[in-house]
């Protein structure tokens, strides 16, 4: 495939809809299409953006925010599901990437997923938040290193990672030794205040440098009639204001556009590539100025599962799981749950 020389890259800050998945869908795909008519080549959306972040996790107690906690379950994105479908389409039609976090549910857990769809509308990437960040411990379970990939799409090499996934230098290392051109960033948005926003800028412009890579961030937004439904605590409702920064970076660490940091928009850039080169050429973190003999990265980058058959598990009825040949090396489906491995065995003889 002939790299591109310039790409036209968008993120998102808008607001959810906090009551229904489906008219959060409504918005992603408006916004798409909206994108695309600009030239849009790549739109990344926040954090878990469909059907909605849970900020009710980072103001009520646990005692309290059962009803909320089982409602996001219920509106929550199975993979695949009709809302990826739609999304898929929508990839195709527009002839655009699109970055997208949502709240996947698993059969009884739900995690913290982003997922990437091709200009083909493919999807290219699943992963998972590796760690939950304090409260959301609460609510999604735990990615595993298969998720840590960079993909290649119609506009580059494409790599991910969510919110405070971007202060594991680890993590970002395995992104960066795959020579990732466009890093994904997500973030709520909406959170914690000003100060949330400044650390954003320092992480996202960071890690541009670091790796060489432009970083296109999203983060979202809400109104304050969606904040007084969260909490009528008002002394609460401070910790759902501000955090927003919404920006494209270049390989040296500049802002490509002022960024969003309050209200609803669409940020687009131009991406010159060539920049990449520039910038690598006086600092390349996994290149020229490692050092491998001194320091270098060991990742399991196998996805887990929480059961694996060995032969004749089973002396009646046979089970093969989905993930049988995880033991033999092989790459287990991106729809696996996603939990540690517990190998059922029979009794001897």
């Amino acid at each position: 495939m002939e790299k591109k020389q310039t790409v036209r890259a968008a993120a998102a800050q808008i607001v959810p809809d906090l009551t229904s998945r489906e008219k959060t869908l409504a918005r992603v795909l408006d916004t798409v299409r909206d994108a695309a008519s600009k030239g849009v080549e790549i739109i990344v959306f926040p954090e878990t953006f469909v059907p909605w972040y849970p900020y009710f996790s980072f103001v009520l107690p646990p005692v309290l925010s059962g009803k909320e906690h089982l409602r996001l379950y219920e509106e929550a994105v199975t993979v695949p599901s009709a809302a990826t479908d739609a999304v898929a389409v929508a990839a195709r039609k527009h002839g655009i990437v699109v970055a997208l976090g949502v709240n996947e549910r698993d059969h009884g857990s739900l995690y913290n997923t982003q997922l990437l769809f091709d200009a083909d509308g493919r999807l290219i990437l699943k992963r998972r938040k590796i760690t939950p960040t304090y409260h959301e411990r609460m609510i999604w379970g735990q990615g595993d290193g298969s998720g840590l990939t960079v993909v290649e799409s119609s506009i580059g090499r494409l790599g991910a990672l969510a919110c405070w996934e971007h202060y594991n230098p680890l993590a970002r290392y395995a992104l960066m030794a795959q020579h990732e051109e466009i890093h994904i960033a997500q973030f709520p948005g909406s959170m914690v205040g000003p100060i949330f926003a400044e650390q954003m800028e320092v992480t996202i412009r960071h890690h541009a440098l670091e790796s060489g890579c432009f970083v296109v961030n999203a983060t979202g937004w809400l109104t304050d009639e969606q904040i007084a439904s969260i909490t009528p605590d008002q002394s609460l409702q401070k910790a759902l204001r501000g955090g927003c920064m919404t920006a494209i970076i270049s390989p040296e660490g500049k802002h490509l556009a002022p960024p969003i940091t309050e209200g609803e928009g669409i940020l687009i850039a131009d991406l010159d590539m060539s920049l990449i080169t520039k910038r690598k050429r006086m600092m390349d973190s996994v290149g020229h100025y490692a050092r491998p003999e001194l320091l270098h990265l060991v990742i399991d980058g196998r996805a887990t599962a929480p059961m694996t058959a060995t032969p004749n598990s089973f002396e009646t009825s046979p089970l093969r799981s989905s993930t049988d040949g995880y033991q033999h090396g092989d790459a287990p489906s991106d729809r696996d749950p996603d939990q540690r491995v517990a190998v059922l065995r029979s009794k001897a003889g």
